[in-house]
């Protein structure tokens, strides 16, 4: 994290220069629809978006927020918010050096539901030089505005999407009935190893709507890598899993 100069990180933590990535790995297929890309909140033309989409910001976590016509949608307090997001650096927040260099936008996305589930779930594969080890699955990640929700829960699964007992962070698990093996998950592993391939380590973030498969992100340090795990024992068995002798890190 803090020795890695990789150019490729930047690239790919960027969440609108990954899309290119995306398309050079054969993968457009899974890429949400864009609706706009924007330097400043005050540039976008609500009157032409579609009636629901998915407001983000290109360089950073934990901004975004749900445009819905029919909900009511205070729009000078979006512009302030999201502009003062827009002049931040989320490298000094946690010394994520692939967010350094970042030119940061405001992305318009087709918004995604699941009608099978009462929460998008979000899947997040853990790779190590290209092969899936572990995943985290996610329910109630956001609140009804599109905002990350602090209290969302985690299960965690080895790469056969078997349920191991781990708990990551502050957050609590949900019922394992409630999530089955999504359809096309080979795929799923497939195309997050395809992705993960060029890096020693990478969080590959996929969802999965009745068997149809989007990109999510790419991310390099879970949690700025600040996150504890219990039993203990899984923060160094993890951590084995990355070869610091890799040829695939790149030191100035």
């Amino acid at each position: 994290k803090l020795n890695n100069r990789d150019p490729l990180l930047t690239v790919c933590s960027d969440k609108y220069k990954v899309r290119d990535y995306i398309r050079e790995k054969g993968l457009a297929h899974i890429l949400t629809k864009l609706y706009g890309v924007y330097d400043n909140a005050d540039d976008i033309d609500f009157g032409k978006l579609p009636d629901r989409a998915f407001i983000k910001t290109n360089h950073r976590s934990g901004a975004n927020i749900i445009w819905d016509r029919n909900n009511p949608f205070d729009h000078n307090k979006f512009r302030k918010r999201f502009n003062k997001a827009l002049k931040s650096n989320y490298y000094w927040q946690s010394r994520e050096w692939n967010y350094k260099n970042i030119e940061p936008k405001l992305l318009v996305e087709e918004m995604l539901e699941d009608k099978e589930n009462k929460s998008l779930i979000d899947y997040k594969f853990l790779c190590f030089d290209g092969e899936v080890k572990m995943i985290f699955v996610l329910s109630e990640v956001t609140l009804p505005d599109g905002s990350q929700n602090p209290l969302h829960k985690i299960n965690v699964y080895d790469r056969d999407f078997n349920y191991l007992d781990i708990k990551v962070g502050e957050a609590e698990h949900f019922d394992c009935s409630l999530v089955s093996k999504p359809k096309n998950f080979n795929k799923m592993i497939e195309y997050a190893e395809r992705l993960s391939e060029p890096f020693p380590h990478c969080r590959v973030d996929l969802y999965n709507i009745s068997g149809k498969i989007y990109f999510g992100e790419l991310t390099f340090y879970h949690y700025g890598a600040t996150q504890r795990f219990e039993p203990r024992e899984w923060e160094k068995r993890i951590g084995d899993w990355i070869d610091l002798n890799s040829d695939k890190i790149f030191f100035e």
